[in-house]
Protein backbone atom coordinates (compact mmCIF):
# COMPACT_ATOMS: atom_id res chain seq x y z
CA UNK A 1 0.00 0.00 0.00
CA UNK A 2 2.94 2.24 0.76
CA UNK A 3 4.28 1.67 -2.51
CA UNK A 4 0.93 2.54 -4.62
CA UNK A 5 0.32 5.60 -2.12
CA UNK A 6 4.52 6.61 -3.49
CA UNK A 7 3.40 6.40 -6.94
CA UNK A 8 0.52 8.05 -6.83
CA UNK A 9 2.10 11.11 -4.41
CA UNK A 10 4.82 11.49 -6.99
CA UNK A 11 2.36 11.60 -9.25
CA UNK A 12 0.78 14.21 -7.59
CA UNK A 13 4.09 16.32 -6.64
CA UNK A 14 4.97 15.85 -11.06
CA UNK A 15 1.31 17.72 -10.88
CA UNK A 16 1.90 20.45 -8.66
CA UNK A 17 5.37 20.75 -10.05
CA UNK A 18 3.23 21.45 -13.29
CA UNK A 19 1.03 23.88 -11.86
CA UNK A 20 3.91 25.64 -10.60
CA UNK A 21 4.95 26.30 -13.34
CA UNK A 22 1.61 26.59 -15.41
CA UNK A 23 0.43 29.80 -12.69
CA UNK A 24 3.24 30.41 -9.73
CA UNK A 25 1.81 31.67 -6.66
CA UNK A 26 0.01 34.90 -7.35
CA UNK A 27 -3.29 35.90 -7.37
CA UNK A 28 -4.76 33.57 -10.10
CA UNK A 29 -3.23 30.63 -8.09
CA UNK A 30 -4.96 31.43 -5.42
CA UNK A 31 -8.11 31.78 -6.85
CA UNK A 32 -8.18 27.94 -7.93
CA UNK A 33 -6.95 26.68 -4.34
CA UNK A 34 -9.30 28.89 -2.70
CA UNK A 35 -12.08 27.34 -4.99
CA UNK A 36 -11.10 23.30 -4.71
CA UNK A 37 -10.92 23.80 -1.13
CA UNK A 38 -14.96 23.86 -1.32
CA UNK A 39 -15.73 21.08 -2.61
CA UNK A 40 -13.04 19.68 -0.49
CA UNK A 41 -14.42 20.31 2.43
CA UNK A 42 -17.24 18.20 1.23
CA UNK A 43 -16.11 15.33 -0.03
CA UNK A 44 -14.13 15.18 3.73
CA UNK A 45 -17.56 15.33 5.13
CA UNK A 46 -19.37 12.91 3.11
CA UNK A 47 -16.54 10.98 1.58
CA UNK A 48 -13.41 9.60 3.03
CA UNK A 49 -13.65 11.33 6.56
CA UNK A 50 -16.58 11.08 8.92
CA UNK A 51 -19.07 8.74 6.28
CA UNK A 52 -15.84 6.10 5.59
CA UNK A 53 -15.32 6.75 9.11
CA UNK A 54 -18.34 5.78 10.64
CA UNK A 55 -19.71 3.39 8.11
CA UNK A 56 -16.16 0.95 7.27
CA UNK A 57 -16.71 -0.47 10.87
CA UNK A 58 -20.28 -1.55 10.50
CA UNK A 59 -19.42 -2.92 6.88
CA UNK A 60 -16.91 -4.77 8.88
CA UNK A 61 -19.01 -6.37 11.58
CA UNK A 62 -21.79 -6.75 8.97
CA UNK A 63 -18.90 -9.20 7.13
CA UNK A 64 -18.26 -10.98 9.81
CA UNK A 65 -21.50 -11.17 11.89
CA UNK A 66 -24.61 -11.22 8.98
CA UNK A 67 -22.43 -12.80 5.82
CA UNK A 68 -21.85 -11.00 2.50
CA UNK A 69 -25.38 -10.61 1.52
CA UNK A 70 -26.28 -8.11 4.24
CA UNK A 71 -22.89 -6.54 3.76
CA UNK A 72 -23.60 -5.59 0.20
CA UNK A 73 -26.89 -4.57 0.75
CA UNK A 74 -25.76 -2.27 3.37
CA UNK A 75 -23.29 -0.47 1.14
CA UNK A 76 -25.75 -0.15 -1.35
CA UNK A 77 -28.43 1.63 0.81
CA UNK A 78 -25.82 3.80 2.05
CA UNK A 79 -24.37 4.91 -1.46
CA UNK A 80 -27.95 5.47 -2.50
CA UNK A 81 -28.13 7.62 0.63
CA UNK A 82 -24.92 9.77 -0.48
CA UNK A 83 -25.64 9.93 -4.41
CA UNK A 84 -29.13 11.57 -3.39
CA UNK A 85 -27.87 13.91 -0.21
CA UNK A 86 -24.53 14.70 -2.47
CA UNK A 87 -26.44 15.92 -5.84
CA UNK A 88 -29.08 18.14 -3.47
CA UNK A 89 -25.88 19.71 -1.77
CA UNK A 90 -24.30 20.49 -5.37
CA UNK A 91 -28.01 21.36 -6.85
CA UNK A 92 -28.35 24.12 -4.46
CA UNK A 93 -24.76 25.81 -4.59
CA UNK A 94 -25.07 25.78 -7.77
CA UNK A 95 -27.92 27.75 -7.65
CA UNK A 96 -26.87 30.12 -5.38
CA UNK A 97 -23.28 30.78 -7.19
CA UNK A 98 -25.15 31.28 -10.44
CA UNK A 99 -27.42 33.67 -8.53
CA UNK A 100 -24.46 35.64 -7.02
CA UNK A 101 -22.61 36.19 -9.85
CA UNK A 102 -25.33 36.89 -12.02
CA UNK A 103 -26.54 40.07 -9.48
CA UNK A 104 -23.66 41.55 -7.68
CA UNK A 105 -20.12 42.95 -9.23
CA UNK A 106 -17.20 41.05 -7.41
CA UNK A 107 -13.52 42.02 -7.32
CA UNK A 108 -11.75 40.41 -9.89
CA UNK A 109 -9.93 37.75 -8.20
CA UNK A 110 -13.49 37.04 -6.11
CA UNK A 111 -15.42 36.66 -8.97
CA UNK A 112 -12.72 33.97 -10.95
CA UNK A 113 -12.91 32.37 -7.70
CA UNK A 114 -16.36 31.56 -7.57
CA UNK A 115 -16.26 30.86 -11.41
CA UNK A 116 -14.23 28.36 -11.01
CA UNK A 117 -16.06 27.11 -7.49
CA UNK A 118 -19.22 26.79 -9.97
CA UNK A 119 -17.23 24.41 -12.30
CA UNK A 120 -15.96 22.15 -9.87
CA UNK A 121 -18.22 21.70 -7.30
CA UNK A 122 -19.72 18.61 -8.69
CA UNK A 123 -16.33 16.85 -8.39
CA UNK A 124 -17.69 16.07 -5.01
CA UNK A 125 -20.22 14.06 -5.67
CA UNK A 126 -17.72 11.60 -7.88
CA UNK A 127 -14.90 12.10 -5.50
CA UNK A 128 -17.61 11.04 -2.12
CA UNK A 129 -18.36 7.85 -4.50
CA UNK A 130 -14.77 6.85 -5.03
CA UNK A 131 -13.90 7.33 -1.12
CA UNK A 132 -16.52 5.01 -0.37
CA UNK A 133 -15.42 2.34 -2.77
CA UNK A 134 -11.97 2.94 -1.59
CA UNK A 135 -13.18 1.94 2.46
CA UNK A 136 -15.21 -0.94 0.50
CA UNK A 137 -12.13 -2.40 -0.60
CA UNK A 138 -9.82 -1.85 1.84
CA UNK A 139 -12.22 -3.76 4.23
CA UNK A 140 -12.52 -6.54 1.99
CA UNK A 141 -8.47 -6.91 2.59
CA UNK A 142 -7.70 -5.09 -0.97
CA UNK A 143 -4.98 -1.78 -0.41
CA UNK A 144 -3.03 -1.52 -3.60
CA UNK A 145 -5.83 -0.80 -6.37
CA UNK A 146 -7.78 2.02 -3.96
CA UNK A 147 -4.32 3.16 -3.20
CA UNK A 148 -3.00 3.55 -6.45
CA UNK A 149 -6.48 5.27 -7.70
CA UNK A 150 -5.25 8.46 -7.01
CA UNK A 151 -2.60 8.34 -9.72
CA UNK A 152 -5.77 8.74 -12.36
CA UNK A 153 -6.55 11.73 -10.81
CA UNK A 154 -3.06 13.12 -11.13
CA UNK A 155 -2.75 11.83 -14.74
CA UNK A 156 -5.78 13.64 -15.78
CA UNK A 157 -4.73 17.11 -14.15
CA UNK A 158 -1.50 17.08 -15.63
CA UNK A 159 -2.54 16.47 -19.19
CA UNK A 160 -5.36 19.50 -18.82
CA UNK A 161 -2.30 21.83 -17.86
CA UNK A 162 -0.13 20.80 -20.87
CA UNK A 163 -2.69 20.00 -23.36
CA UNK A 164 -5.96 21.61 -22.92
CA UNK A 165 -5.28 24.57 -21.03
CA UNK A 166 -3.70 26.36 -24.33
CA UNK A 167 -6.48 25.62 -26.26
CA UNK A 168 -8.36 27.66 -23.61
CA UNK A 169 -6.79 31.05 -24.77
CA UNK A 170 -3.25 33.42 -24.18
CA UNK A 171 -4.24 34.67 -20.72
CA UNK A 172 -3.42 32.47 -17.55
CA UNK A 173 -6.95 33.67 -16.23
CA UNK A 174 -8.64 32.27 -19.15
CA UNK A 175 -7.08 28.96 -19.55
CA UNK A 176 -7.05 28.35 -15.56
CA UNK A 177 -10.56 26.97 -16.13
CA UNK A 178 -8.68 24.20 -18.31
CA UNK A 179 -7.82 23.08 -14.75
CA UNK A 180 -11.40 23.42 -13.37
CA UNK A 181 -12.69 20.82 -15.63
CA UNK A 182 -10.03 18.72 -15.43
CA UNK A 183 -10.92 17.96 -11.63
CA UNK A 184 -14.68 17.18 -12.84
CA UNK A 185 -12.97 14.56 -15.10
CA UNK A 186 -10.68 13.13 -13.03
CA UNK A 187 -12.74 12.87 -10.03
CA UNK A 188 -14.84 10.31 -12.41
CA UNK A 189 -11.65 8.70 -13.64
CA UNK A 190 -10.96 7.88 -10.04
CA UNK A 191 -14.12 6.33 -9.17
CA UNK A 192 -14.14 4.20 -12.17
CA UNK A 193 -10.70 2.78 -11.43
CA UNK A 194 -12.18 1.34 -8.29
CA UNK A 195 -15.00 -0.50 -10.01
CA UNK A 196 -13.42 -3.59 -11.79
CA UNK A 197 -12.04 -4.48 -8.36
CA UNK A 198 -15.11 -4.22 -6.42
CA UNK A 199 -16.99 -5.61 -9.26
CA UNK A 200 -14.71 -9.22 -9.07
CA UNK A 201 -15.15 -8.89 -5.74
CA UNK A 202 -19.29 -9.69 -5.47
CA UNK A 203 -20.37 -6.09 -5.74
CA UNK A 204 -23.31 -4.98 -8.09
CA UNK A 205 -24.81 -1.79 -7.07
CA UNK A 206 -28.67 -1.96 -7.03
CA UNK A 207 -31.13 1.01 -5.13
CA UNK A 208 -31.90 0.59 -1.86
CA UNK A 209 -34.33 2.69 -0.35
CA UNK A 210 -32.05 5.00 2.45
CA UNK A 211 -35.00 6.22 3.96
CA UNK A 212 -36.07 3.92 7.78
CA UNK A 213 -33.04 2.03 7.02
CA UNK A 214 -31.46 0.30 9.92
CA UNK A 215 -27.35 0.67 8.57
CA UNK A 216 -28.23 4.26 7.42
CA UNK A 217 -29.57 5.56 10.27
CA UNK A 218 -26.80 4.45 12.65
CA UNK A 219 -24.18 5.28 10.32
CA UNK A 220 -25.86 8.56 10.28
CA UNK A 221 -25.90 8.50 13.76
CA UNK A 222 -21.78 7.99 14.13
CA UNK A 223 -20.90 10.13 11.42
CA UNK A 224 -22.74 13.09 12.94
CA UNK A 225 -19.94 13.91 15.50
CA UNK A 226 -17.14 13.22 13.21
CA UNK A 227 -18.54 15.34 10.57
CA UNK A 228 -19.36 18.44 13.32
CA UNK A 229 -15.09 18.04 13.99
CA UNK A 230 -14.31 17.56 10.18
CA UNK A 231 -16.38 20.49 9.18
CA UNK A 232 -14.69 22.99 11.93
CA UNK A 233 -11.30 21.29 10.78
CA UNK A 234 -12.29 22.06 7.14
CA UNK A 235 -14.10 25.64 8.15
CA UNK A 236 -10.99 26.17 10.01
CA UNK A 237 -9.02 25.81 6.58
CA UNK A 238 -11.46 27.82 4.46
CA UNK A 239 -10.86 30.87 7.43
CA UNK A 240 -7.70 30.52 7.55
CA UNK A 241 -7.16 30.83 3.76
CA UNK A 242 -10.02 33.64 2.90
CA UNK A 243 -7.93 35.80 5.93
CA UNK A 244 -4.60 34.82 4.34
CA UNK A 245 -5.92 35.70 1.03
CA UNK A 246 -6.76 39.16 1.87
CA UNK A 247 -3.42 39.54 3.94
CA UNK A 248 -1.52 38.87 0.71
CA UNK A 249 -2.57 36.79 -2.55
CA UNK A 250 0.60 35.11 -2.50
CA UNK A 251 0.47 33.08 0.80
CA UNK A 252 -2.34 30.68 -0.02
CA UNK A 253 -0.36 29.27 -3.05
CA UNK A 254 2.99 29.18 -1.05
CA UNK A 255 1.62 27.55 1.80
CA UNK A 256 -0.55 24.97 -0.41
CA UNK A 257 3.01 23.70 -1.93
CA UNK A 258 4.28 23.42 1.47
CA UNK A 259 1.24 21.30 2.39
CA UNK A 260 1.89 18.96 -0.63
CA UNK A 261 5.13 18.54 -0.17
CA UNK A 262 4.32 17.43 3.62
CA UNK A 263 1.75 15.07 2.43
CA UNK A 264 4.35 13.03 0.20
CA UNK A 265 5.42 10.97 3.40
CA UNK A 266 2.38 11.92 5.39
CA UNK A 267 0.42 9.50 2.62
CA UNK A 268 2.72 7.16 1.89
CA UNK A 269 3.60 6.23 5.68
CA UNK A 270 0.85 7.99 7.49
CA UNK A 271 -2.14 7.49 5.68
CA UNK A 272 -1.37 4.13 4.44
CA UNK A 273 -1.05 2.71 8.28
CA UNK A 274 -4.26 4.94 9.09
CA UNK A 275 -6.13 3.20 5.98
CA UNK A 276 -4.51 -0.23 6.52
CA UNK A 277 -5.84 -0.15 10.85
CA UNK A 278 -9.02 1.17 10.67
CA UNK A 279 -10.49 -2.18 9.16
CA UNK A 280 -7.84 -3.87 11.11
CA UNK A 281 -8.54 -2.51 14.14
CA UNK A 282 -12.15 -2.62 13.57
CA UNK A 283 -11.93 -6.60 13.17
CA UNK A 284 -10.20 -6.73 16.30
CA UNK A 285 -12.77 -4.52 17.99
CA UNK A 286 -15.60 -6.42 17.07
CA UNK A 287 -14.21 -9.84 18.36
CA UNK A 288 -13.36 -7.62 21.44
CA UNK A 289 -9.66 -8.49 21.50
CA UNK A 290 -8.58 -5.78 23.21
CA UNK A 291 -4.18 -6.79 23.79
CA UNK A 292 -4.04 -7.51 20.46
CA UNK A 293 -6.07 -3.65 19.35
CA UNK A 294 -3.00 -2.30 21.53
CA UNK A 295 -0.46 -4.37 20.48
CA UNK A 296 -1.42 -3.58 16.71
CA UNK A 297 -2.21 0.29 17.55
CA UNK A 298 1.51 0.21 18.66
CA UNK A 299 3.02 -1.76 16.09
CA UNK A 300 1.70 1.37 13.56
CA UNK A 301 2.85 4.17 15.60
CA UNK A 302 6.60 2.94 16.02
CA UNK A 303 6.55 2.60 12.37
CA UNK A 304 5.45 5.30 11.44
CA UNK A 305 7.42 7.30 14.11
CA UNK A 306 11.00 5.49 12.51
CA UNK A 307 9.43 6.17 8.96
CA UNK A 308 8.17 10.44 9.11
CA UNK A 309 10.59 11.33 12.00
CA UNK A 310 13.58 11.23 9.52
CA UNK A 311 11.12 12.75 6.81
CA UNK A 312 10.66 15.55 8.99
CA UNK A 313 13.52 16.68 9.36
CA UNK A 314 14.49 16.43 5.66
CA UNK A 315 12.33 18.77 4.68
CA UNK A 316 12.59 21.36 7.19
CA UNK A 317 16.77 21.35 6.36
CA UNK A 318 16.67 20.67 2.89
CA UNK A 319 13.38 22.63 2.25
CA UNK A 320 15.12 25.18 0.07
CA UNK A 321 17.31 22.75 -2.34
CA UNK A 322 13.56 20.44 -2.55
CA UNK A 323 11.45 23.55 -3.35
CA UNK A 324 13.94 24.71 -5.51
CA UNK A 325 13.93 21.61 -7.27
CA UNK A 326 10.74 20.77 -7.72
CA UNK A 327 8.86 23.90 -8.44
CA UNK A 328 11.66 27.01 -9.38
CA UNK A 329 10.76 27.39 -13.59
CA UNK A 330 8.59 29.32 -15.29
CA UNK A 331 5.73 31.32 -13.26
CA UNK A 332 6.97 30.02 -10.07
CA UNK A 333 10.87 32.69 -9.54
CA UNK A 334 13.08 32.29 -6.90
CA UNK A 335 11.23 34.92 -4.45
CA UNK A 336 8.16 32.08 -4.78
CA UNK A 337 10.99 29.50 -3.74
CA UNK A 338 12.21 31.71 -0.91
CA UNK A 339 8.48 32.29 0.29
CA UNK A 340 7.35 28.22 0.08
CA UNK A 341 10.01 27.55 1.68
CA UNK A 342 9.60 29.65 4.37
CA UNK A 343 5.97 28.22 4.37
CA UNK A 344 7.33 24.12 4.59
CA UNK A 345 10.05 25.17 7.20
CA UNK A 346 7.35 25.67 9.81
CA UNK A 347 4.98 23.04 8.65
CA UNK A 348 7.26 20.05 8.45
CA UNK A 349 8.27 19.75 12.04
CA UNK A 350 4.35 18.66 12.34
CA UNK A 351 4.65 15.99 10.11
CA UNK A 352 4.92 13.28 13.04
CA UNK A 353 1.85 14.45 14.94
CA UNK A 354 -0.02 15.05 11.59
CA UNK A 355 0.41 11.29 11.08
CA UNK A 356 0.15 9.95 14.44
CA UNK A 357 -3.58 12.29 15.12
CA UNK A 358 -4.89 10.04 12.06
CA UNK A 359 -3.77 6.64 13.38
CA UNK A 360 -4.97 7.48 16.76
CA UNK A 361 -8.52 8.92 15.29
CA UNK A 362 -9.19 5.44 13.04
CA UNK A 363 -8.42 3.92 16.70
CA UNK A 364 -11.76 5.17 18.24
CA UNK A 365 -13.58 5.10 14.94
CA UNK A 366 -12.90 1.54 15.27
CA UNK A 367 -13.71 1.51 18.77
CA UNK A 368 -17.69 3.22 17.55
CA UNK A 369 -16.36 5.96 19.13
CA UNK A 370 -16.32 9.80 16.83
CA UNK A 371 -17.58 11.76 19.39
CA UNK A 372 -14.40 12.04 21.13
CA UNK A 373 -11.87 12.60 18.23
CA UNK A 374 -14.68 14.97 17.41
CA UNK A 375 -14.65 17.36 20.81
CA UNK A 376 -10.73 17.32 20.85
CA UNK A 377 -10.46 18.45 17.14
CA UNK A 378 -13.13 21.48 17.66
CA UNK A 379 -10.86 22.43 20.90
CA UNK A 380 -7.74 22.14 18.78
CA UNK A 381 -9.22 24.22 15.53
CA UNK A 382 -10.27 26.95 17.64
CA UNK A 383 -6.93 26.94 19.22
CA UNK A 384 -5.40 26.61 15.36
CA UNK A 385 -7.54 29.82 14.25
CA UNK A 386 -6.59 32.21 16.71
CA UNK A 387 -2.75 31.35 16.57
CA UNK A 388 -3.12 31.70 12.77
CA UNK A 389 -4.79 35.17 13.24
CA UNK A 390 -2.22 36.57 15.50
CA UNK A 391 0.89 34.95 13.50
CA UNK A 392 0.20 35.18 9.62
CA UNK A 393 0.07 39.55 9.19
CA UNK A 394 3.51 39.34 10.66
CA UNK A 395 5.38 35.91 9.64
CA UNK A 396 2.57 35.30 6.56
CA UNK A 397 2.96 31.50 5.35
CA UNK A 398 4.85 30.86 8.27
CA UNK A 399 1.92 31.49 10.43
CA UNK A 400 -0.19 29.32 9.10
CA UNK A 401 2.83 26.69 9.79
CA UNK A 402 3.46 27.32 13.27
CA UNK A 403 -0.15 27.83 13.57
CA UNK A 404 -0.59 24.16 12.65
CA UNK A 405 2.47 22.21 13.71
CA UNK A 406 1.41 23.71 17.36
CA UNK A 407 -2.04 22.80 17.42
CA UNK A 408 -1.33 19.62 15.45
CA UNK A 409 1.08 18.50 18.82
CA UNK A 410 -1.63 19.60 21.19
CA UNK A 411 -4.11 17.38 19.23
CA UNK A 412 -1.81 14.52 19.34
CA UNK A 413 -1.40 14.52 23.34
CA UNK A 414 -5.21 15.05 24.54
CA UNK A 415 -6.03 12.03 21.92
CA UNK A 416 -3.22 9.60 24.14
CA UNK A 417 -4.90 11.17 27.35
CA UNK A 418 -8.53 10.38 25.79
CA UNK A 419 -7.38 6.47 24.40
CA UNK A 420 -5.59 5.63 27.06
CA UNK A 421 -8.94 6.31 29.35
CA UNK A 422 -10.54 4.62 26.90
CA UNK A 423 -8.46 1.14 26.89
CA UNK A 424 -7.64 1.63 30.93
CA UNK A 425 -3.87 1.65 29.38
CA UNK A 426 -1.73 1.97 25.82
CA UNK A 427 1.01 -0.59 26.70
CA UNK A 428 3.11 2.23 25.21
CA UNK A 429 6.45 1.76 27.58
CA UNK A 430 8.35 -0.38 24.38
CA UNK A 431 7.09 2.28 22.71
CA UNK A 432 8.96 5.03 24.86
CA UNK A 433 12.25 3.15 25.46
CA UNK A 434 12.64 4.22 21.27
CA UNK A 435 12.19 7.98 21.55
CA UNK A 436 15.93 8.95 22.69
CA UNK A 437 17.72 6.97 20.09
CA UNK A 438 15.18 7.74 17.66
CA UNK A 439 15.86 11.70 18.40
CA UNK A 440 19.57 10.88 18.51
CA UNK A 441 19.76 9.66 15.49
CA UNK A 442 17.27 12.18 13.77
CA UNK A 443 19.33 14.93 15.06
CA UNK A 444 22.47 13.73 13.75
CA UNK A 445 20.48 12.78 10.21
CA UNK A 446 19.65 16.47 9.85
CA UNK A 447 23.19 17.85 10.69
CA UNK A 448 24.60 15.47 8.17
CA UNK A 449 22.17 17.25 5.91
CA UNK A 450 22.73 20.74 6.78
CA UNK A 451 26.50 20.33 6.01
CA UNK A 452 26.15 18.31 3.13
CA UNK A 453 23.16 20.37 1.14
CA UNK A 454 26.48 24.06 2.43
CA UNK A 455 28.96 22.57 1.23
CA UNK A 456 27.67 21.69 -2.30
CA UNK A 457 26.13 24.72 -2.24
CA UNK A 458 30.00 26.39 -1.44
CA UNK A 459 31.36 24.29 -3.83
CA UNK A 460 29.10 23.65 -7.12
CA UNK A 461 26.08 25.77 -6.76
CA UNK A 462 22.49 25.07 -8.34
CA UNK A 463 22.86 26.52 -11.72
CA UNK A 464 21.90 23.41 -13.85
CA UNK A 465 18.96 20.40 -13.16
CA UNK A 466 21.81 18.34 -12.23
CA UNK A 467 23.08 20.57 -9.74
CA UNK A 468 19.56 20.58 -8.20
CA UNK A 469 19.52 17.55 -7.78
CA UNK A 470 22.86 16.59 -6.73
CA UNK A 471 22.09 19.48 -3.73
CA UNK A 472 19.01 17.57 -2.73
CA UNK A 473 19.86 13.84 -2.90
CA UNK A 474 23.88 14.02 -1.85
CA UNK A 475 22.94 15.06 1.55
CA UNK A 476 19.77 13.42 1.80
CA UNK A 477 21.12 10.00 1.72
CA UNK A 478 23.91 10.47 3.58
CA UNK A 479 21.12 11.89 6.07
CA UNK A 480 19.26 8.89 5.36
CA UNK A 481 22.91 5.83 5.74
CA UNK A 482 23.26 8.02 9.23
CA UNK A 483 19.89 7.59 10.61
CA UNK A 484 19.60 3.90 9.81
CA UNK A 485 22.65 2.74 11.09
CA UNK A 486 22.05 4.77 13.99
CA UNK A 487 18.89 3.13 14.87
CA UNK A 488 20.27 -0.13 13.98
CA UNK A 489 23.14 0.33 16.03
CA UNK A 490 20.70 1.35 19.35
CA UNK A 491 18.26 -1.99 18.51
CA UNK A 492 15.45 0.19 17.28
CA UNK A 493 12.38 -2.67 16.67
CA UNK A 494 10.87 -0.79 13.63
CA UNK A 495 14.18 -0.30 11.95
CA UNK A 496 15.02 -3.50 12.78
CA UNK A 497 11.74 -5.04 11.25
CA UNK A 498 12.26 -2.89 8.30
CA UNK A 499 15.68 -3.57 7.79
CA UNK A 500 14.48 -7.65 8.31
CA UNK A 501 11.48 -7.13 5.68
CA UNK A 502 13.68 -5.66 2.61
CA UNK A 503 16.60 -8.20 3.20
CA UNK A 504 13.74 -10.71 3.06
CA UNK A 505 12.40 -9.89 -0.08
CA UNK A 506 15.80 -9.32 -1.89
CA UNK A 507 16.87 -12.94 -0.89
CA UNK A 508 13.41 -14.13 -2.51
CA UNK A 509 14.17 -12.09 -5.90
Amino acid sequence: MALATLTSRILGMVREMVYASFMGDGWVAGAFTMAFQIPNLFRRLLGEGALTAAFIPIFKEKEKLQGEKEMWRAANAVISGLIISASAIIALVMLGLTIALAMHPFAAKTELMLRLLRVMFPYMLPVCLTAIFMGMLNARGFFFVPALGATMLNVVMIASVLWVAPHFGRELPTQIFALALGVLVAGIAQGAFQLPTLLRNGFAYRWETPWGNETVQLVVRRMVPGMLGLAAFQINVLITQVMSFWVDPHIVASFNYAVRLMELPQGMFGISLATFLLPALSGLAAEKKFPEFRSTLRHGIATLLFANLLAATLLVVLAEPIIRLLFERGEFTALATQRATWALVCLAPGLIAFSTVNVLVRAFYALGDTRTPMRISIVCLGLNLAIAAMLVVPLHQGGLGIANTLTSAVNLGLLLFALRKKLARLELAELRKTLLPLAAAALAAGLVAWEGWRLWEETLGHATIWLKIGAVFAPAIAAGVVYVVITLSCQVPAAREMGNLLTARLRRK
